[in-house]
């Protein structure tokens, strides 16, 4: 297949693809309407207001935030809690991953501990960190922190560790020394990995803030949740999930932005690859 072929046949697709992306939308936007047409209509049903509350009565309660501050000063809390947590389990993950993951002795003597602390249920341990760091904001950083951490710090070693030994054993004969090898071979290799580990980490990272702001905390979504659902005010409860939806959507948009950034270089070196 020519140049010219697989060019002109791209310019027929675009149109295509751009139609198609339009009636997928066009179909979001419908189920949408829908959904809330029909959580409405069934809101008018006797007691149910209590239980499923109305879009209605939601959308007064987002407003009525938005006008007193209320939600702008609890969303900017539980961003600051994800961003913070975030970045310090992603470097420390890392960091953690680089220097464990080379070391096969020590990987094996750790691997025991490392797996036991993982496995602890994340909100048990939002109990000590209360004791540890209080409830202000540093309880819900550590408790997103150690989140990221241990998923960022399982890719980084399985980067690590999957290493052709064959590229490994050439730098070896070429008189490369260890730092070369960690940093020319390794890192190299196992930052993919590691930027994979990132991206899959980011939304937990939310869900650790929101963790701990749901046991312990005065300020944050999570907050709001709680505060809400102690009243049994039904809406409230509702229009802080919706904002905790729509975070979320925004981080997990980030992450795929990051995605298509970071594994452009994979596709064409694909392409790069294929015969005439």
């Amino acid at each position: 297949m020519s140049a010219a072929t697989v060019t002109v046949s791209a310019s027929q697709g675009k149109p295509r693809d751009a139609a198609r992306r339009l009636r997928i939308y066009g179909w979001r936007l419908a189920l949408f309407v829908a959904g809330i047409a029909v959580w409405q209509a069934a809101s008018l049903l006797k007691g149910a207001t209590f239980y499923i509350s109305s879009p209605s009565a939601i959308w007064a309660r987002e407003t009525q935030w938005f006008a007193d501050g209320t939600l702008l000063f609890h969303t900017t809390i539980t961003i600051e809690e994800t961003v913070a947590g975030f970045a310090l389990g992603a470097v420390a993950g890392i960091a953690a991953g680089f220097v464990i993951g080379p070391q096969r002795d020590v990987g094996e003597v750790l691997d025991p501990f490392i797996i036991a602390l993982y496995s602890i249920p994340k909100v048990a341990l939002a109990p000590l960190f209360i004791v540890w760091f209080g409830i202000g904001i540093w309880m819900k950083i550590i408790l997103a922190m150690v989140t990221v951490f241990f998923i960022v710090f399982f890719n980084t070693v399985a980067g690590v560790r999957n290493v052709d030994p064959d590229l490994v054993n050439a730098v070896w004969l070429m008189g490369g020394s260890s730092r070369e090898i960690l940093f020319k071979v390794i890192v190299p290799h196992a930052l993919s990995a590691a930027i994979t580990g990132v991206r899959i980490a980011i939304p937990y990272a939310l869900i650790g803030a929101i963790v701990g702001e749901l046991i312990a905390s005065n300020r944050g979504i999570g907050y709001l949740v709680s505060s809400a659902a102690s009243q049994f005010d039904t809406a409230g409860v509702f229009a802080a999930l919706i904002v905790l939806t729509v975070l979320a959507t925004v981080l997990n948009s980030l992450v795929n932005v990051v995605d298509q950034r970071t594994s452009r270089w994979r596709v064409d070196a694909d392409l790069s690859l294929r015969p005439n």
